[in-house]
Order: structure tokens, then sequence, then C-alpha cells
């Protein structure tokens, strides 16, 4: 089979502890810790006709990197087009086609692809910054997109989620700690019951800078669980084991 072409500015990077290839570039979008984190962190359903989302898909990095959880299907969304056609190719490269699905359009209108109510599990590594009048945006649209609520927001990005995710269907974020409370307000008007939070810190000592959130639609009320701090580096700037483990095997 041939390999995908690839295009300007493009290269094909590795997921080690996969073995997963994956189509980047640095001048639109090139997948950060915060995917691997939120794909190994979500719980897909093993069975074959089990139906996986992931929404704000850039590139496709989630997707992937969840695949092998899964022998049921992978849908990504994403609005920008470059981005899809990479997300495509990156399918194509890793031999996925029967598995994954990339729809190119608006979130919001995931329906006209996915019915609603038939999704077991949706993933989201959505715009962390909500865009303000003053917030300073990447002058290169595609990060500006990846990074700030232009094309969406945090409530639509829930709204959506909810209505993909079938009865006790369960939905799986990352954020920024500071947007936690809004997210959690936003899931509880969105029949998103939270069930397991866990926050990731840059290295010890530091603060918290993600946070990551599963919840069950219309799942019990309580029952909220807070896992054990996940530390990326140690005090000599080496991934800790975990990390490691996630990146390289």
């Amino acid at each position: 089979m041939t390999k995908p072409t690839l295009r300007s500015g493009e290269r094909i990077d590795q997921l080690y502890s996969q073995d997963i290839q994956i189509i980047q570039s640095p001048e639109v979008f090139a997948f950060s810790l915060d995917a691997v984190l939120l794909a190994a962190f979500a719980k897909l359903p093993a069975r074959a006709n089990s139906q996986t989302v992931d929404l704000c898909a850039g590139n496709g990095a989630v997707g992937l990197f969840m695949s092998h959880q899964t022998r049921g299907q992978i849908a990504e969304v994403e609005l920008q087009p470059r981005l899809a056609d990479m997300a495509r190719r990156s399918v194509v490269l890793n031999h996925l086609e029967d598995q994954m699905t990339v729809y190119e359009g608006d979130l919001a209108d995931v329906t006209q692809w996915i019915p609603k109510d038939s999704v077991d599990v949706v993933t989201c590594n959505p715009p962390y910054f909500a865009d303000l009048p003053d917030s300073q945006k990447n002058p290169n649209q595609y990060l500006a997109i990846a990074r700030h609520e232009i094309t969406t927001d945090l409530a639509t990005v829930v709204a959506t989620t909810s209505g993909l995710l079938k009865m006790n269907g369960k939905a799986y974020f990352v954020h920024r700690p500071d947007r936690l409370l809004q997210l959690l307000t936003l899931m509880a008007q969105h029949r998103l019951a939270p069930k397991r939070i866990r926050l990731v810190y840059p290295k010890p000592g530091k603060e918290a800078n993600m946070v990551l959130v599963e919840a069950i639609k219309d799942g019990k009320p309580g029952g909220l669980r807070f896992l054990a701090p996940l530390t990326v580096y140690d005090d000599q700037g080496q991934y800790q084991s975990e990390v490691g483990r996630l990146l390289y095997g």
C-alpha cells in the first residue's frame, strides 16, 4: 500500500508506545501531551458494535491513540479542512480505514452524520481559552482556532456531547483547571454526571495546568472520585514513569 502524500511543511511523527504514526505540521497543528493523556484516560468499550466520537479532532491524534482500545467504530469531527485532511491521511497511514471515519464540519452539526443518543463514548480536547475581545490570539489562524473559542465554545461542546451520547454513555474531557467549575456547571445542565477527575501537574511544586474529567450521561448523582494526581516531569526535567510509558511504552 502506498504511503499518503505529505504536503509542504508536514512530517510524520510517532507515538512509540502504540506504534501509531501521525501526520503533523507545526505550521497548522501538532498534537501535545493533552491528547495522549485524554486518550489514555478515556475507557472505550472493546466490542465491535460500539461507537466513539472525538470532537475538535484536529489532526486526529486522540482517535488514533484510542484505536487500540476497541474493535468498534471511531468518528472524528474536525472543522478545519486542512486538519481534517491530515487526520484522514493519518488514518490511511495506520491502516485504520475500516475503523475510523473523519467528518469535516462544525461539531454543532454532528447529528447530520451520527444519530442523536447513539454513541457510547465522546471525547473532546476543546479550545482552552474563551474568545474575549482583549484576549491575545495567535496570528496563525489554525492555532488560534485550536486554542481559542472562535468557532465553538464550551457550552456547545458539552451540549453536543450530551446529545450524541446514549443513556449511560461516557464523556471524557481535558481542559484547564481554571475552567473546571464552568465545565461541571455545564455538565449538570446537560445530564452529564461527573464521576472521575484527575489533575495534571507540569512538575513537583507547580500548580496543575490540566484537568481530565469523566462523566456519565444520566448517571446517578454523587460518587465523584478524585484520582491520584499526575505529574509530568520530575525535578530534573525528565518524564515521570507514567508519562514516559504513555509516550514510549
